[in-house]
């Protein structure tokens, strides 16, 4: 992620210390500007910020049992912007779940699990590889 401009990343779990885990390891990986939530109200309050990807927890209410779920903070998501890739993180291991998130418009779905940051990692490099051939292809359709 060696972009001239940092991406700007939103990490959100209701699990604090996941969370800084999560936050620690992205920022020994690259060099993002992170932002963290502990639920899915703060994060959509602060879209205006305009992240470039979205790490969000599939059940949120932990702190509070009334707290927005994931998926319906993904549906406000995308309601505010579309193209904000969101990956979905659950210790939820059915694939119900997965396919549920991918209706709702998630970019992927992860199990949280040992092997989970690595699998984050890829899935972000993918994003960031289809982001620029998008932008590379847009730049040359507008030349023609």
């Amino acid at each position: 992620m060696q972009d001239s401009k940092k991406i700007k990343l939103f990490l959100v779990d209701d699990d604090a210390l996941f969370l800084k885990s999560l936050e620690i390891q992205f920022h020994n990986a690259a060099d993002f500007e992170i932002e963290t939530f502990s639920t899915g109200e703060l994060c959509i309050a602060n879209l205006h910020k305009n992240p470039d990807i979205i790490i969000l927890d599939y059940h949120l209410d932990g702190i509070d049992k009334n707290a927005m779920n994931g998926l319906k903070t993904l549906d406000k998501i995308k309601i505010a912007n579309i193209e904000t890739p969101v990956i979905i993180l659950s210790s939820q291991d059915k694939i119900e779940v997965a396919v549920s998130c991918m209706h709702h418009k998630a970019f992927d779905y992860v199990i949280k699990s040992e092997t989970a940051f690595v699998r984050l990692q890829k899935i972000i490099s993918a994003i960031l590889k289809y982001q620029k051939i998008e932008k590379e292809l847009n730049w040359y359709m507008d030349r023609m």
